[in-house]
């Protein structure tokens, strides 16, 4: 099975009118409210700016597919001269109690437009030797952010290390096992003297969300279309088991869609994995981006049956894809892990 684009996408695009969203709106975390049925979405944003300085935007939906900006400014910035002084972006959501707990991606230095020759891979400083590597090589970090109203923002601190370059980071939204439970993509963590070619999922637990440190391999390529791997969406309970999405960067450099089904005792143990790709870069608005050939999902949720996926096409638009939700739990159920 496949996952069924909206016919209205891109749902959000860079809007000309603000200089801080005029260039990137892409990779949103989202979440829906059950109770007044408004659905909440946060996406990473960017201008035409020489740094490329990235925040996060909020847009606001009563139905799922049509979304409202709150506000002309961004509601959560990079900080000068901070550990994410230079970007905030990708987050996932999920909410505990009255609080909403959300992740992002962070670089100490705005990465520039890391899509052109001249900027690729991103932007690294000079820096003195002496410097920590987090600083000397514009390391990605995640950290965690706290909210009640997504109005004001408590930095809650890092949740990965900064001498390691990890992202595409969440956790599971309830503790197992008496433990937090959280999903990450180290970058060097890969090659000699580990188990993976390839970066990919790492699942780590730890008695505080800023302290999970027990960390082993979740899954490696194992098909064609996978290469390096990394986790996609914060996992959503059922009866038989946590599911999440992740994405694959094939030989040929495209992002693809898959999906997973983690024990719900041990979410180390992976039951169900798809075999082939849910969703591959088809269209102009995944091909035709800032980087192309991408769709990257940062949230889903599940309302009349049907399961929602938000994701990034091309790095640059807010896309929406849906599927019915019965028919893919029976498609993985069937999937051998």
């Amino acid at each position: 099975m496949n996952f069924e684009r909206y016919s209205g996408n891109p749902i959000l695009s860079p809007n000309p009118a603000n200089e801080w969203e005029n260039l990137v709106t892409t990779n949103a975390g989202v979440w829906h409210d059950e109770e007044s049925g408004k659905v909440y979405m946060l996406y990473r944003a960017a201008g035409d700016d020489f740094e490329h300085r990235i925040h996060l935007g909020l847009a606001v939906s009563e139905d799922g597919f049509n979304f409202e900006r709150t506000s002309d400014q961004p509601v959560f910035s990079p900080i000068d001269d901070n550990f994410d002084g230079g970007c905030a972006e990708d987050p996932r959501i999920m909410k505990i109690g009255d609080w909403y707990y959300i992740t992002y991606a962070y670089r100490p230095f705005p990465p520039r437009q890391y899509w052109l020759p001249e900027n690729y891979p991103y932007y690294i400083p000079p820096s003195p030797e002496e410097f920590p590597i987090s600083m000397k090589q514009s390391l990605t970090g995640t950290g965690l952010l706290m909210t009640k109203d997504f109005k004001k923002f408590l930095r809650a601190g890092r949740v990965t290390s900064p001498l390691v370059d990890d992202r595409d980071v969440y956790f599971l939204p309830e503790k197992v096992q008496g433990k937090w439970w959280m999903i990450h993509r180290p970058m060097q963590w890969a090659g000699e003297g580990y188990d993976t070619e390839y970066p990919t999922m790492w699942i780590a637990s730890g008695d505080d969300m800023l302290d999970c440190r027990e960390s082993q391999i979740l899954i490696t390529a194992k098909y064609d279309w996978e290469t390096k791997i990394g986790g996609n969406t914060t996992p959503l309970k059922t009866e038989h088991g946590w599911l999440t999405l992740y994405h694959a960067v094939g030989r040929d450099k495209l992002y693809r869609v898959g999906a997973l089904l983690l024990d719900l005792e041990d979410p180390r143990i992976v039951r169900h994995r798809t075999p082939n790709w849910l969703m591959q870069p088809e269209t102009p608005y995944e091909n035709e981006g800032y980087y192309e050939g991408v769709v990257f999902p940062c949230g889903k949720f599940v309302k009349d049956g049907k399961l929602f996926v938000y994701y990034g096409g091309g790095d640059k638009h807010v896309c929406l894809a849906t599927c019915d939700f019965a028919e893919l739990m029976d498609h993985l159920v069937a999937c051998p892990a």
